[in-house]
């Protein structure tokens, strides 16, 4: 319930945030945002769905409603993003202004996951190791030592600076703002994953950046995470007295029960909800590891001079590890004589019907989930031995982050075997369950949930003390089944579709030229898409094209003109960085540029005015059929009576077709128009729902020849 003294604070900020910005111009949109934001945090376990477009300033209403009610509840206000873009925004931007203009002072910490952050031990090791020029002068055995192969001058002065900035306080170990680029062979002997780190057993535990970090957060009344992080700690059994409602999350982050959520671009969380329950397991590179690992584990028994570490001999500890490997050689075995990939595939896959697999695998996954969950109790004694010695010098160091690697990589093949062997639940959609034959012709086996609600319902909804999801898109034109069943939510979950604030009929227009082929024809669609873009766009200003594959994207590049070729500028050709600020500089000369992208450049991507006047969305954004997660997924709905086409298709098409039309109109100043090169919007049935779901642009529909 919200107290009307609470109410009387919200207006209050409200007013001042209307005084004090410049420009400010009252948007009835962002009011009702503000007050509905209010009402589902300020309810113990609130829930609501809020679509915001380009320009409502919502990261301004729910800073000013979810604030206040944090203030008024004695709780954490947690901001989670997807795009470091957009938390660098709100720390550095956004929420200042806030704090500024309401006249409230507060703590706020941005918090990131470990690996974000330098390991001061690992540092310590890597400048040792220095001390010799070759693998074998570092003091410990290969299976040990930090350096994969010898180091390179650079990488090497890279060290040395960033270990006399660290040292001298100029630095303070966030890896993002490095005062020395790291490289990709420098950064991971830098860094530490959860696995790795020995926590308050370490040495260097009082400088260690992370847990600087750590406990900024927990003095913070506003934190900014990313999404991962966030569903990280969620999915972490929690420190509760071991009852239902006390199991997850407030491991990293404060606890799910003192914290008001606010999902920033909340179209990602069904995505990344389901890949924190992936699995795989890279059978040839596992039992490789296996054979390092049991080097590593003697090693152990020696440093801590003890003939048994979690009751077990060194000799009937190897002993497991042989059988694990054999039994991991054993499925491998299995599945080449019961699967023969289709030598014409470029990407060989066997995907379970229904999540369903050969029993026979089956069957030899039960084994290895068994053997996978000894192995890993007895590694988690033995690296805890190691941990626990007094001094054990550099090699102590060494075998505690390597033990805990191996333990990591052990739980993750754990998981995998156990979701293999694990029975589906009659009412809910089964896993995922596939294997993929690599280009190195070695097998991986996969596992994934299909959808996240169940995870969400598990650690989130009723966990959390309330929760707000909010992004530009989120409905299918106002329909909100298609995100209510991709995340699970209750209910009682409000949700709400806000107008945008522009004149959208008046500022752009979405054409759909008339297209002699549809997308199925893969080359003439493509030579199709050249010959409009070659005749149709204007080279001399500011344009965005839009693919839903690189293969289409490199056909319509080869068939292009040169002289067009040259003002294009392909993603992947250089950091997304650089080709945007290149972008930018052309045509701000007055020279003309045009970025060919994928999915990605179709989200995020803030391009005002002159710098994209035309977006051009060469195919409707339907996913790849072969995607394994969405096949189980559109095979149990079929099950169960239901059309997956319908109800998951068209409505995440129609959502992305939105976000893309997104790109355009950034301001109450931009004009340009939209290109659809997709004729299926007016000769297929579904077509005509999807226009009418998009924003209320002019539309310029030509008649086909």
């Amino acid at each position: 319930m919200l107290a009307d003294t609470t109410k009387d604070a919200i207006r209050a900020a409200y007013t001042r945030l209307k005084d004090g910005l410049p420009g400010f111009r009252p948007r009835a949109s962002q009011g009702r945002m503000i007050a509905e934001v209010a009402k589902a945090l300020a309810s113990e376990g609130g829930v609501a769905a809020i679509e915001a477009p380009t320009g409502t300033g919502k990261s301004m209403a729910y800073l000013i409603a979810g604030h206040e009610v944090a203030r008024a509840q004695k709780k954490k206000l947690l901001i989670a993003t997807a795009t470091v873009a957009l938390q660098e925004q709100l720390v550095e931007r956004d929420i200042p202004l806030y704090l500024q203009l309401s006249g409230h002072s507060a703590k706020v910490a941005l918090a990131k996951g470990r690996g974000r952050y330098l390991c001061p031990r690992n540092l310590m090791m890597a400048r040792n190791s220095l001390a010799g020029s070759a693998q074998s002068s570092f003091g410990f055995d290969a299976d040990l030592a930090l350096w994969s192969k010898p180091p390179a001058e650079r990488d090497k002065q890279a060290l040395s600076k960033l270990a006399q900035a660290f040292d001298a306080g100029e630095w303070n170990g966030d890896m993002d703002s490095a005062p020395e680029p790291v490289g990709d062979l420098l950064r991971p002997m830098l860094t530490t994953s959860a696995g790795g780190c020995t926590n308050r057993k370490c040495g260097q535990f009082m400088i260690c950046p992370f847990y600087a970090a750590r406990r900024a957060v927990d003095d913070a009344e506003i934190i900014v995470a990313n999404q991962d992080l966030v569903l990280a700690d969620l999915t972490m059994p929690g420190e509760g007295d071991g009852g239902a409602d006390a199991a997850w999350g407030g491991v990293i982050l404060p606890r799910p029960d003192e914290t008001l959520y606010v999902f920033d671009e909340a179209h990602h969380i069904p995505g990344k909800a389901i890949d924190r329950g992936a699995a795989d397991v890279h059978l040839a590179a596992t039992v490789r590891q296996l054979s390092r690992l049991g080097r590593q584990v003697h090693a152990a028994y020696s440093l801590t001079d003890k003939e048994n570490l979690g009751k077990l001999s060194l000799d009937a500890g190897d002993a497991r590890l042989q059988e694990l490997g054999e039994a991991l050689e054993a499925l491998e075995k299995e599945i080449r004589l019961g699967w023969l990939p289709d030598p014409a595939e470029t990407e060989p896959m066997y995907r379970g019907s229904l999540g369903r697999l050969p029993e026979a695998w089956v069957e030899h996954a039960r084994l290895l989930s068994l053997q996978a969950g000894e192995v890993q109790r007895w590694l988690a004694a033995v690296r805890r031995a190691v941990v626990e010695m007094t001094d054990g010098g550099p090699t102590q160091e060494a075998l505690s982050r390597e033990l805990g690697i191996g333990l990591e990589r052990m739980g993750k093949q754990a998981a995998c075997w156990q979701a293999w062997s694990m029975e589906d639940p009659d009412q809910a959609p089964p896993l995922a369950r596939w294997v993929t034959l690599g280009s190195d012709q070695q097998l991986v086996c996969h596992a994934s949930s299909v959808s996240a609600s169940g995870l969400l319902r598990n650690v989130l909804w009723g966990n959390a003390s309330g929760v707000v999801l909010t992004s530009a898109t989120l409905s299918a034109g106002g329909n909100f089944r298609g995100y209510a069943d991709a995340v699970g939510l209750p209910d009682d979950a409000a949700t709400l579709s806000l107008p945008s604030p522009f004149d959208l009929a008046a500022q752009a227009q979405l054409e759909v030229p008339a297209m002699a082929v549809l997308p199925d024809a893969r080359e003439e669609h493509a030579q199709a898409i050249s010959d409009w873009l070659a005749e149709h766009l204007d080279w001399n200003g500011g344009n965005l094209v839009l693919f839903t594959s690189r293969a289409k994207l490199d056909r319509v590049l080869q068939k292009l003109p040169i002289d067009k070729v040259r003002k294009v500028r392909a993603q992947g050709s250089l950091g997304k960085t650089q080709l945007i600020a290149e972008h930018v500089a052309d045509v701000e000369a007055g020279k003309g540029s045009t970025l060919f992208g994928l999915a990605s450049f179709g989200e995020g991507l803030d391009l005002p005015g002159k710098l994209c006047e035309t977006v051009v969305i060469t195919q409707l954004p339907f996913a790849v059929p072969t995607d394994p997660v969405g096949a189980t997924y559109a095979e149990w709905l079929e099950s169960r009576g239901r059309n997956p086409f319908i109800e998951v298709s068209i409505p995440e098409a129609t959502r992305l077709l939105t976000q893309y039309c997104g790109r355009l109109i950034r301001n109450e100043n931009d004009t340009g128009r939209i290109v659809l090169l997709d004729r299926r919007v007016v000769t297929k049935r579904y077509g005509a729902g999807m226009l009418r779901a998009l924003p209320p642009f002019r539309r310029v529909i030509e008649r086909g020849a």
